[in-house]
């Protein structure tokens, strides 16, 4: 198994980092699989795959580049930079156009464990991934970016609070099942694969959530090294949610949902890009759900946040509905 070795002060100064082009690289990643993990990549790739496949069937060196650096087990490392925090999407993919074109194509050596085929022998290649990626965005990412942004804020707040909860051993856990790990001992599992052992102490660690069901780990050495992860599947795929029945015909569908989300602390506008309910809506089942008892709010710097109470807690698991936080990931389809 690969893993890094992370002092306390290093943990303690890790924090989660929302990127544009992580999440537009992570759409990439899905266009380029073309298989979906839940019912909303299913009607995504509906949407966009057509599309896709036309830009690169009209552009085979591109085509041929993506397969060649979108490896099963190592990503070529110029076509994602590690993500950086406050970075736009316009600045993460100049990074992408600047790489040095002899490195490109070492980081395409790396990920097809072989020689570069004669066709991506050229210089040209981090110009044709930027290109592909700045598509990738303005056709799939931006035209719903802030509905994502608030899904990956979404998640970033129920990690938070599951590190007060739990700590961060069981954030770790959670963040990519079967992947990443807390070994103890300072040692953080990052992914299953026989790869030698980093020292990161002193480092920057960011985690990185992304709505695609996707995740990777990378690097620029000597001081950055990030975890990219799929939010929790609730988030990711509101619309492939199971609302109990019974709970549905006490409370109504909608703020039945409203409440199973509430496993871990969201605020309005967070629900409402999850739910794609409107805000008149959210309010009003956050009102009956407040005036019953079942939920509760708190003010946490510039945001109000609602979460079940321990009434709202019996309620739902008395349905069968269980927690719709990290810790119940797998449950929602998560990565």
């Amino acid at each position: 198994m690969g893993w890094w070795q992370v002092n306390a002060d290093t943990l303690a100064a890790s924090r989660f980092v929302l990127s544009p082009l992580a999440e537009t690289f992570a759409c990439l990643q899905l266009l380029h699989r073309g298989v979906p993990a839940h019912p909303g990549e299913r009607e995504w790739l509906r949407a966009h795959l057509p599309a896709y496949g036309r830009r690169l069937a009209a552009d085979p060196v591109t085509a041929r580049l993506v397969r060649a650096g979108l490896g099963r087990d190592w990503i070529a490392d110029f076509l994602m930079p590690t993500p950086a925090d406050r970075e736009t999407f316009e600045e993460g993919v100049e990074r992408v156009r600047a790489a040095c074109p002899r490195d490109a194509r070492a980081n395409l050596r790396m990920s097809l464990a072989g020689p570069v085929p004669a066709e991506l022998d050229r210089d040209d290649l981090p110009e044709r991934a930027a290109g592909l990626l700045e598509y990738v965005w303005a056709r799939t990412v931006r035209p719903d970016w802030d509905r994502r942004r608030r899904v990956l804020e979404a998640d970033v707040v129920a990690r938070t609070a599951q590190v007060s909860r739990g700590g961060w051993a069981a954030v770790l856990d959670a963040l990519r099942p079967g992947r990443t790990r807390w070994l103890g001992e300072n040692r953080l599992q990052v992914n299953p694969h026989e790869y030698p052992p980093r020292e990161i102490s002193g480092a920057e660690l960011v985690f990185v959530p992304v709505t695609p069901r996707s995740g990777w780990v990378s690097w620029e050495e000597p001081g950055r090294y990030a975890v990219i992860y799929a939010c929790a599947g609730a988030l990711a795929d509101p619309g492939g949610r199971t609302v109990p029945a019974s709970l549905g015909a006490l409370l109504g569908p909608a703020r039945a949902g409203v409440l199973v989300l509430l496993g871990s602390p969201l605020s309005t506008s967070q629900l409402v890009a999850v739910t794609r309910q409107g805000l008149g809506s959210v309010g009003r089942h956050l009102r009956v759900l407040l005036d019953a008892g079942l939920v509760e709010r708190r003010r946490a710097g510039r945001s109000v946040l609602y979460s079940r109470t321990a009434a709202g807690e019996v309620l739902v698991e008395a349905a069968g509905a269980g927690a719709a936080g990290p810790e119940r990931a797998e449950a929602w389809g998560a990565s």
